[in-house]
């Protein structure tokens, strides 16, 4: 797997996850799995199976973020400046058509969250802004059809 963009923000999460799993959700399921034992038999103790399924959906995601981490590429937007879109800006549009206005960043695939206004870097929208500038219309497509945007605002804060 090559290098991938992340935010410090999104980067300092998965790290806060990585230890959380680890220094939380492992010790107490290590304590469900002994307590289940206690009960008899294996084969038909729901408590022990749901907890050993737990262990392994804790385990593979620690896995997944250290890979992760491992191989992101942190990319400081404080330092980022300018009025030209790039990865790690804020962005605010307007609807041409409706005077509806959205604001997004453009962040890494990994860290991208529609409800945090976040979108990823490979996301059609986020590919139809990088490289145009305040004042720019923006042609994206969507499943509704094309849509026209106005660029308001490019921030990097």
């Amino acid at each position: 797997m090559e290098k991938f963009p992340i935010t410090q923000e999104g980067f300092n999460r998965m790290e806060e996850e990585v230890k959380r799993l680890k220094t939380e959700d492992r010790p107490a399921i290590i304590t469900a799995i002994a307590d289940a034992r206690e009960h008899g038999d294996l084969k038909e103790n729901a408590e022990y199976h749901a907890a050993k399924e737990r262990q392994s959906f804790v385990e593979g995601r620690i896995q997944e973020l250290e890979h992760k981490i491992a191989h992101a590429e942190v990319i400081d937007i404080s330092e980022l400046s300018g009025k030209r879109v790039k990865f790690g800006a804020k962005v605010k549009l307007v609807d041409v058509n409706t005077d509806k206005e959205a604001t997004y960043q453009i962040v890494g695939e990994y860290e991208a969250d529609l409800e945090q206004g976040k979108i990823s870097l490979m996301s059609p929208i986020a590919r139809a802004l990088i490289g145009k500038e305040e004042g720019d219309d923006v042609e994206i497509q969507t499943p509704g059809g094309e849509k026209v945007y106005e660029i308001l605002n490019v921030s990097y804060r």
